[in-house]
C-alpha cells in the first residue's frame, strides 16, 4: 500500500544571509537530514554548497540567484548533502566538486527510499539515536510535494568534474577559499575557508548539535585532529552542515566539547 503524507505547499525555505550569502533549507525533512545549503554569490561564479536531499529540484528553486556560472560543492558524501548534485550536470558552465574519498557516494546515489528503516537499517537507526538524536519518526520527511507520490523518491547519481582537496582553490572572483580536509565524519569530509573575511563552510566537520563519530566511515582519532585545527583557526563565523551559524567562542565551546569527551 503506498505511503500517503500531507501535501508541503513549499519545499524549500531561504534566508538571506548578507549581501552575498543565501541560507536555503528543506522544513519538511527530519531535523536529522535537514541539511543547510548555501549559496554564495561571487563576481564571476556563483558557489552552491551542499544541495539537500534531492525530492523537489534545487536548481529551480535558486531561479535568479543562478545568473552566471556555478559551482555546486559537495562537502562530503552523505545523503542528506548531494540530493541535488546531479542537476547541475545539465548546466551549462556549471560543475560539481568533490573531495576524491567522498567522489563515488555521488557517482552512486546512495539513498533510494525515504522510509528510514529500509534506507539505512535498525543498527544505524539505534546509534543515531544513541547519539541524541530523536528516531521516532518512521521516514525522512512529514510532507510530500503535490503530485509527488513516497514511491518514485530515488536520489540520482551525479558527475563529479573536479576533484578537490587540502589546499585547493575554489575561486569565485572576488572570493578565493582555501579546501580544508576536515575527516572524522567521514574520511573525505572537507570545509571551505575564506581567510580575507574569516569565514569557513564546515559541513559536517562541526555543527551546533550532536556529532557523528560512530558511522561506519567515521574515525575519532582523525576528528580529534580535525577538532585541534579548527580551534587554531582564527574564524569570525562558521556557516556549518547543519543548524545555526556561529562564531569562533561558540567553534572553541564545541571542539573543547569534543576532546573532552573523546581524548
Amino acid at each position: 500500500m503506498s505511503v500517503v503524507l500531507p501535501v508541503a505547499n513549499r519545499w524549500f525555505e531561504r534566508k538571506r544571509i548578507d549581501d552575498d550569502i543565501t541560507l536555503l533549507w528543506e522544513p519538511h525533512v527530519i531535523a536529522l537530514m535537514r541539511c543547510n545549503i548555501w549559496h554564495v554569490r561571487g563576481r564571476e561564479r556563483d558557489l552552491v554548497i551542499d544541495t539537500g536531499m534531492g525530492v523537489c529540484s534545487l536548481v529551480e528553486e535558486l531561479g535568479e540567484l543562478l545568473d552566471k556560472s556555478v559551482t555546486a560543492v559537495a562537502t562530503h558524501g552523505h545523503d542528506d548533502h548531494i540530493g541535488g548534485h546531479y542537476e547541475f550536470n545539465d548546466l551549462e558552465f556549471a560543475e560539481v566538486v568533490a573531495h576524491p574519498l567522498e567522489a563515488p557516494l555521488l557517482q552512486a546515489a546512495p539513498l533510494q527510499t525515504l522510509d528510514i528503516v529500509a534506507g539505512w537499517g535498525e543498527e544505524v537507526v539505534a546509534m543515531l539515536a544513541g547519539s541524541g538524536y530523536a528516531m521516532d519518526a518512521p521516514y525522512f520527511v512529514d510532507a510530500l510535494p503535490s503530485g509527488y507520490t513516497f514511491e518514485q523518491y530515488h536520489q540520482q547519481p551525479s558527475r563529479v568534474t573536479r576533484l578537490i582537496d587540502e589546499g585547493d582553490m575554489v575561486d569565485t572572483g572576488d572570493r578565493a577559499f582555501e579546501v580544508l580536509h576536515l575527516p572524522g565524519h567521514s574520511p573525505g569530509s572537507i570545509g571551505l575557508w575564506d581567510e580575507d573575511s574569516g569565514t569557513l563552510f564546515s559541513g559536517d566537520a562541526l555543527y551546533d548539535g550532536p556529532l557523528l563519530d560512530e558511522l561506519a566511515e567515521s574515525n575519532i582519532t582523525d576528528y580529534c585532529a580535525t577538532m585541534h585545527r579548527l580551534m587554531a583557526l582564527p574564524v569570525n563565523v562558521v556557516h556549518a552542515g547543519h543548524d545555526p551559524s556561529f562564531g569562533r567562542e561558540r567553534l572553541q565551546e564545541l571542539c573543547r566539547a569534543y576532546l573532552d569527551r573523546r581524548e
